[in-house]
């Protein structure tokens, strides 16, 4: 695992990550949401190291664009984050969120342990029923990670007034707001 414990509190933290399409736009919510200390947009699961931009864009590398999240579970859960997660991307369409196309915008859930794959499996189930089609996010355990290029970082707040950002980023971070308030940190 990535994580260094530096403190007794920091030991307790934990890591996911998390694919749903553009990686602006997943960073962008839970860079909003109350208990995750840390996210980093970055590349997973492919078989290239240290992959750039351009060549995850080629669709070649077999990596999903992703944000790695660190949160404390003692303010917020798995559970809560993943319900999140799948209220503010699509998960029933296969290498695509709107008009981003290809493998690099799948939507995937990496675990590091069994029991992150365990609840990823259980809140799956759980909105399979409601989700208007099959949920076509992958479950896997986290092969590789690599962190994006540094102007990929923060882009959201960085960038707001983006075109992407004003039409596809801010109306995610928008119904995280409306949909998801009690978890939203002070401020955001």
């Amino acid at each position: 695992m990535e994580k260094t414990p530096q403190s007794q509190q920091d030991s307790q933290l934990e890591t996911i990550y998390l694919a749903g399409g553009c990686f602006w736009c997943t960073e962008a919510v839970f860079d909003r949401v109350r208990g995750v200390m840390d996210v980093q947009s970055g590349y997973a699961n492919g078989h290239v190291d240290n992959p750039s931009y351009e060549q995850i864009c080629e669709g070649t590398t077999g990596h999903a664009e992703v944000v790695r999240l660190v949160f404390d579970p003692q303010i917020i859960g798995l559970r809560q984050l993943l319900e999140i997660f799948f209220a503010t991307h699509d998960p029933t369409t296969l290498n695509r969120q709107g008009n981003d196309v290809g493998t690099q915008y799948r939507s995937g859930i990496y675990y590091s342990d069994a029991l992150q794959a365990e609840v990823a499996r259980e809140v799956i189930a759980e909105l399979a029923p409601e989700a208007g089609g099959p949920i076509v996010t992958e479950v896997l355990p986290l092969q590789s990670y690599w962190p994006a290029e540094d102007y990929h970082q923060d882009y959201f707040r960085q960038h707001p007034e983006q075109g992407y950002c004003a039409f596809v980023v801010s109306p995610k971070v928008q119904k995280f707001r409306k949909s998801f308030s009690q978890w939203m940190k002070p401020g955001a």
